[in-house]
């Protein structure tokens, strides 16, 4: 393989593994961030036209902001991108344009460019348990979310990563897919599989959303952040994610990651 891919967010859950992943498969990886040697920041365009500059191929994690989203899809074709892979939010078809605005605007800048396209709309990750997001609360033994007994079929990283390799180097443009785990397993269940490997109790507290806000707001996010965050947990509990896809099995030819596979691979 001869194209050189840009990975965005190179040092986050996906971006990194996604690189990982490419540069198994024999391609030339760019991978820039706010740390990295080729920097990249959403909210510095000046970053944008060296990062984008010869290469084939882009990753992309969704802006926050909106209105980012097309003039960097605008940008990437003058350059010559020829092939942008998306990562989105499953079920966002279904949910209002006012939360995750960043990934609606995302989703309608790439389906609006002339590039081959392809997005990857996917399920909460099981490594927000131990990377990030949830994690310092987990290893703490006790963790707080707006969340009822509603399965989630959280969806491994590792196989978003495998996934993204074959948008990159088989033809699935203009295609969407949903990335989910094999199986649904409630908050509940998920902590207390990881106490087990792990030999600790982790308690599970479940918030109302009002309460949820305030905790949020009181770790320094948003008002609007907030409020994306509540709607996610609100689709949630109504069962939008619910509902396993097949996309990963057939895409990849085995089944997606369960998430005991996560936790004894993950938590010792």
């Amino acid at each position: 393989m001869t194209q050189e891919i840009l990975v965005l967010g190179a040092t986050g859950k996906t971006g990194r593994r996604v690189a990982d992943a490419l540069r198994g498969a024999g391609a030339t990886v760019r991978p820039a961030s706010r740390s990295s040697a080729v920097r990249f920041d959403w909210t510095d365009r000046s970053t944008w036209r060296p990062a984008l500059t010869g290469v084939t191929g882009a990753y992309l994690i969704a802006p926050h902001d909106p209105a980012d989203a097309a003039p960097f899809v605008e940008l990437a074709e003058e350059q010559g991108v020829r092939r942008l892979v998306l990562l989105s939010g499953r079920g966002l078809d279904r949910t209002p344009r006012h939360v995750f605005a960043g990934m609606h605007a995302a989703e309608d800048a790439v389906r609006a460019s002339g590039l081959d396209w392809t997005v990857l709309r996917a399920n909460n990750f099981t490594q927000n348990f131990s990377e990030e997001i949830w994690e310092p609360e987990v290893r703490a033994g006790r963790l707080s979310l707006p969340v009822d007994d509603t399965p989630e079929p959280f969806v491994d990283v590792r196989d978003i990563a495998d996934v993204a390799v074959k948008a990159f180097t088989e033809d699935h443009a203009g295609r969407t897919y949903d990335l989910s785990g094999p199986a649904g397993v409630t908050f509940a269940d998920a902590v207390a599989k990881i106490g087990a490997r792990t030999g600790r109790t982790i308690e599970l507290v479940r918030l109302t959303p009002e309460e949820y806000r305030d905790v949020l707001l009181s770790y320094g996010v948003s008002e609007e952040e907030a409020a994306e965050l509540n709607g996610m947990f609100e689709g949630m509990r109504k069962g939008l994610l619910a509902t396993p896809a097949d996309d990963i099995a057939r895409l990849l030819g085995r089944p997606a990651t369960d998430f005991d596979t996560y936790v004894a691979d993950t938590w010792g």
